[in-house]
């Protein structure tokens, strides 16, 4: 199944809540007035793009409606589309071409972040990277014993430390095994507990420290994991952790459970951080790269 295919696929709940509400609403009209805007600004609030975000796309869409000369109902969804991808383009790229780079992972109990490292390392491996995981959630339940797993699956070296370790010490055994083994990659597995923002930062400017001693030239991605089944709740914890955590990028995970899609929308628009995955199924290869014009194509396809 190809990239199309698959983003297609996984935002068919959304697509269909989505779609059968604009095109019922454009059926109804017979000229683009106020109504009309008004109507499709209610439609995208309720799948998750939040109300700002809706605002702004429906003034894109009545400047290109004016500018364009458009007058019937019927072609506003091709607008629509074109609208989204150009709201969601930029900055979906991972900047990884120092070796080894490094990619810190973070996010709460229950979204899926330690399925995401997995499906990472695969996908990395798979485009001929040799990569290490470093178990530096340590103090999750379980967390180092699922890491492990999802190592054995993708085919990757993992370092760990017993539960409770110091999260930085592991990270600087991972990187001197990353040194040593000549690894192009390292992903760590890191906190994701908001109920402390200061132990959060505290932990992460550790991790950092060490990280900038150790490789100083190393390129580093600091990915935040979201349940996109949660809707404006998942842009709520990017929130909170953009403002502990410096994130560089977000995985968006579950997006084929959800009829929630539009979030995706909400988290670019509101907090001016880029997508750079999807989770679209349980397959290892089921985490796709984020591509936007894929994506409006996927959401306003029929």
């Amino acid at each position: 199944m190809g990239l199309f295919t698959k983003i297609g696929a996984g935002l068919k709940k959304t697509r269909d809540s989505l779609m059968n509400s604009v095109n019922s609403m454009l059926r109804s009209f017979t000229k683009i007035d106020n109504e009309l805007f008004e109507e499709l600004e209610e439609i995208l609030i309720l799948a998750d793009t939040g109300a700002a975000t809706a605002a702004r796309l429906c003034e894109a869409l009545r400047k290109k409606v004016k500018e364009r000369g458009v007058t019937d109902p019927a072609q506003v969804k091709g607008l629509i589309a074109e609208t989204v991808a150009e709201m969601l383009r930029g900055g979906q790229e991972m900047k990884l071409t120092a070796k080894p780079s490094v990619i810190l992972v973070i996010g709460v109990n229950g979204v899926g972040k330690t399925t995401t490292i997995g499906k990472l390392a695969a996908r990395y491996k798979t485009e001929g990277k040799k990569v290490i995981l470093g178990a530096a959630d340590t103090f999750r339940a379980a967390a180092i014993e699922q890491l492990d797993i999802w190592a054995d699956r993708a085919g990757v070296d993992i370092i760990r430390h017993a539960q409770g370790a110091d999260p930085a010490a592991v990270v600087f055994d991972t990187i001197a095994a990353a040194k040593a083994r000549h690894a192009d990659l390292v992903i760590c597995d890191t906190a994701g507990r908001l109920h402390n923002k200061k132990n959060l930062m505290d932990e992460l400017s550790k991790i950092g420290r060490v990280i900038d001693r150790e490789l100083p030239d190393a390129d580093r991605e600091t990915l935040l994991v979201l349940d996109a089944t949660t809707g404006q709740n998942a842009v709520n914890q990017a929130r909170e952790f953009k403002s502990a955590a410096g994130i560089t990028g977000i995985v968006l995970t579950k997006l084929d459970g959800t009829a929630r899609g539009g979030v995706v929308l909400a988290i670019r628009e509101d907090l001016d951080v880029p997508v750079k995955f999807v989770g679209v199924g349980e397959g290892i290869d089921d985490l796709l790269p984020f591509d936007p014009d894929d994506f409006a194509s996927g959401l306003f396809g029929e």
